[in-house]
């Protein structure tokens, strides 16, 4: 229970429907001595700890806190800041989803002997006869060798989070439940009102723990070296202060405004800007910009780590729908093994896929096959 209006409801509908439900809340790392740059981690500050304690008040449940402060910077931050050093752009939710909430957290519910965890995220789940399509290889892990249990997203699009959950495995997923999966957004706010439930307004931020600002959480944290900015004819544009505060796509705050003043001499295509970001070297230390909208979309992408909720596939090349961020549109791709990872080829070309972010394989129904992290 993170105080918020999802995990609330998520209790609420539990005990309705005879569960006997136990709230818990996690305590996660946050910076303490940065004075006004920085602020306590949004997931877990005193009001949203003050706030899951009072709904779980309201609904006459036990409420127990547990402190992960210590483990959620090694396996969360320390793996953010260790991904833009390299100048990658990860994504912390599904670290956190993998190793704390559904890993640490997980491990923790069941040895205190829980038949479930449940969260607000977002999904559904579906009991199914096994689906030969999937080979499943640790079948001692699995409750029930008959069925698999799918992943698909959420009945709210707008809302849906299955893109974060795709490295959930089967013996995982025998013990959650996403009680949010059948709501629309609108929906939970009117139970919540029902019920008179005193959740935390506001919504969760993914970047929980960097406070009130990345640029600066970002400098407190990483030593950055400055480099040069060019286009990707390889000639000088400008400098940079550092790889990490920048992103593929990304057209604000590259400095190059007004420049080149005499592009002829340049050579450069269409002059002026603007200016995105194409291609980070963290080798060279080299910033690529262009001022060619074009040269944002790539249609095959390289993926690494990968997960599959239900096995592996049994043939490939697989057709799928993809997704190169949690934001995008799920895209018509063919996916195939290229020794331990996959090459992701696009029907139709995708704008700044960035490496460090996740690509999530989708079938037509919605249902999660599997991703993994965008190598290049």
């Amino acid at each position: 229970m993170s105080g918020g209006v999802d995990s609330s409801v998520a209790a609420a509908l539990l005990k309705e429907q005879g569960y006997d439900v136990v709230g818990v809340f996690m305590r996660f790392w946050g910076e303490t001595d940065a004075g006004k740059e920085s602020d306590r981690n949004t997931c877990c500050s005193a009001g949203a700890e003050e706030a899951a304690r009072a709904v779980a008040v309201k609904l006459e449940i036990p409420f127990y806190v547990l402190n992960f402060r210590k483990e959620f910077k090694i396996t969360v931050v320390d793996h953010f800041l260790a991904e833009m050093a390299r100048g990658r752009t990860p994504n912390p939710c599904i670290i956190c989803n993998k190793r704390i909430k559904f890993g640490l957290l997980f491990q923790k519910a069941l040895g205190m002997g829980a038949d479930f965890v449940a969260t607000g995220h977002y999904a559904r789940l579906r009991r199914e006869i096994r689906n030969s399509k999937f080979e499943i290889r640790n079948k001692s892990q699995i409750q029930n060798h008959k069925f698999q249990i799918k992943l698909l997203a959420a009945k709210d699009k707008d809302k849906d989070q299955s893109y974060f959950l795709y490295t959930l495995k089967q013996h995982q997923l025998a013990n959650i439940l996403f009680p949010m999966g059948d709501y629309k957004k609108e929906e939970v706010y009117r139970l919540a009102k029902k019920w008179r439930l005193p959740f935390r307004k506001g919504e969760s931020f993914d970047l929980c723990f960097v406070g009130k600002g990345t640029d600066s959480f970002i400098s407190r944290h990483l030593e950055l070296k400055k480099g040069k900015i060019m286009n990707l004819k390889g000639q000088i544009l400008g400098e940079y202060e550092g790889l990490a505060y920048y992103t593929i796509g990304q057209r604000k705050n590259l400095g190059l405004a007004g420049l080149p003043a005499t592009p002829r001499k340049l050579g450069l295509r269409g002059g002026r800007g603007p200016w995105w970001v194409v291609k980070k070297d963290d080798r060279k230390n080299i910033l690529y910009v262009s001022n060619n909208e074009k040269d944002l979309y790539s249609s095959e992408v390289l993926v690494g780590d990968i997960s599959w909720i239900n096995g592996l596939p049994t043939k490939m090349p697989m057709k799928v729908w993809a997704k190169i961020r949690y934001k995008s549109e799920a895209a018509e791709a063919q996916i195939a093994k290229s020794r331990s990872q996959i090459i992701v080829k696009f029907k139709k070309p995708q704008r700044a896929s960035t490496p460090g972010q996740s690509v999530v394989f989708y079938g037509k129904n919605g249902e999660v096959f599997g991703g993994g992290t965008i190598l290049k």
